[in-house]
């Protein structure tokens, strides 16, 4: 054989080895792109696809001077519950790296597209704050920061859940005041002539401990600004020398629902499984006791109520008026269609507004059928199976020739 040809059988034999190797780099990189494409889409995207659909709800802006003036500033609020932060004795790493990052996601997508201006939690917000030792509150408390950071014209406000600080028989002064020192121990919150009345549900167990008989005291002298702020026109010396308040109807924010039976008349795809809505509730654990809750209607005479705790969403009318709305859970660890509660407020309107977060079944549906279509595209290339686009078009062949 000549030199020639040997170089050229050489050459052709290299080709032959190079082909494979370039074939399985190919391969390798579409794999990549589409595991790069999933995540991008589970853990990213899919925040902005299914939050982008919520918008403010719509609210008569009465204008003053009989239609002279500019219209009232609405307040827009969020409402969340129940984030249930994991802490160091029950929260696997795995877990709360998950649930986390979902919270995080979600609420930084929601903050960027809905642009609040305050955000509410309402109890709840860590799961083991009613035991957990100094250093473990302090990692908890950090995270909580990490997870739901917001710009400083935000306002993050919260109530205390029996979680945070523990049931009646759990809670003490100690574990109230490290709550407090993290989030505004302020009670009655006024904004934009609208007032907020942010309760210690836990505290109202109406036996007389130290603690209770303190929240109630504060409660009568909030009731009692209230009651001043309302017939101010009727008082020209004013309500003494405290500052005057809006004489708005109060939004009571709470953990603990007002007492109700159950949850058989909710409803929504966000509410009580069938099996637990005919569960009585109980008095001081599920629900506030019939006493506290008609306490709060007689002094503060809300024309709403928010609360969390049972992790299922509900609306119930209590008397003839007062609209109180519980808030579902804020994580998927509780909730497989976690959502938060949209509010454009003035000081005599309100209006209310769903915002659903991915369903997790969603995300874990879209992983499964990416490593089927991954493991099923690596037997083709693998030759185990037959191409479908070769197969189909095999098929195809096959019927025209018939």
């Amino acid at each position: 054989m000549a030199a020639g040809d040997v170089a050229t059988a050489r050459l052709g034999a290299g080709r032959q080895h190079l082909h494979p190797l370039k074939r399985r780099g190919l391969v390798l990189l579409k794999f990549m792109a589409v595991v790069f494409a999933v995540l991008l889409f589970c853990e990213f995207l899919i925040y902005y696809l299914v939050i982008s659909r919520c918008s403010w709800p719509a609210v008569r802006t009465p204008t003053n001077a009989g239609g002279r003036g500019a219209p009232e500033p609405v307040l827009r609020a969020m409402f969340l519950a129940d984030t249930h932060l994991l802490g160091a004795v029950r929260g696997h790493w795995l877990d709360k790296l998950r649930r986390e990052w979902q919270m995080e996601r979600a609420f930084q997508t929601a903050l960027w597209l809905l642009q609040p201006e305050v955000v509410f939690i309402l109890g709840d917000v860590f799961d083991e704050g009613k035991w957990s030792s100094p250093q473990a509150w302090a990692d908890d408390v950090g995270r909580f920061w990490k997870i739901f950071r917001h710009p400083p014209h935000v306002q993050l406000r919260a109530v205390a859940g029996n979680h945070d600080i523990g049931f009646h028989y759990q809670m003490n002064t100690y574990k109230i005041k490290r709550f407090e020192k993290v989030f505004n121990p302020e009670r009655l919150f006024s904004w934009k002539g609208i007032n907020f009345v942010m309760i210690n549900s836990v505290a109202l167990e109406g036996d007389g401990c130290d603690i209770c008989s303190g929240a109630e005291a504060e409660l009568v002298e909030i009731s009692r600004r209230l009651n001043c702020s309302r017939e101010q026109e009727h008082r020209p010396h004013g309500c003494g020398d405290r500052r005057r308040l809006p004489p708005s109807a109060p939004i009571l924010l709470q953990h603990f629902p007002l007492y109700r039976r159950n949850d058989a008349n909710c409803s929504g795809e966000d509410s009580a499984p069938p099996e637990e809505k005919y569960t009585p509730f109980k008095e001081r654990y599920d629900a506030l006791s019939r006493e506290a809750s008609q306490k709060l209607l007689w002094w503060l005479r809300p024309r709403l109520v928010l609360s969390g705790h049972t992790h299922s969403a509900c609306e119930v009318l209590h008397g003839a008026s007062v609209l109180e709305v519980s808030v579902p859970s804020f994580s998927w660890r509780n909730r497989n269609n976690p959502s938060f509660v949209m509010g454009s407020i003035l000081p005599t309107e309100f209006a209310l507004a769903k915002c659903y977060l991915p369903c997790e079944d969603t995300v874990l549906t879209t992983y499964c059928v990416a490593a089927g279509g991954l493991v099923l595209l690596t037997f083709v290339h693998a030759g185990l199976l037959a191409s479908p686009f070769h197969l189909g078009w095999n098929m195809l062949r096959k019927f025209k020739t018939t």
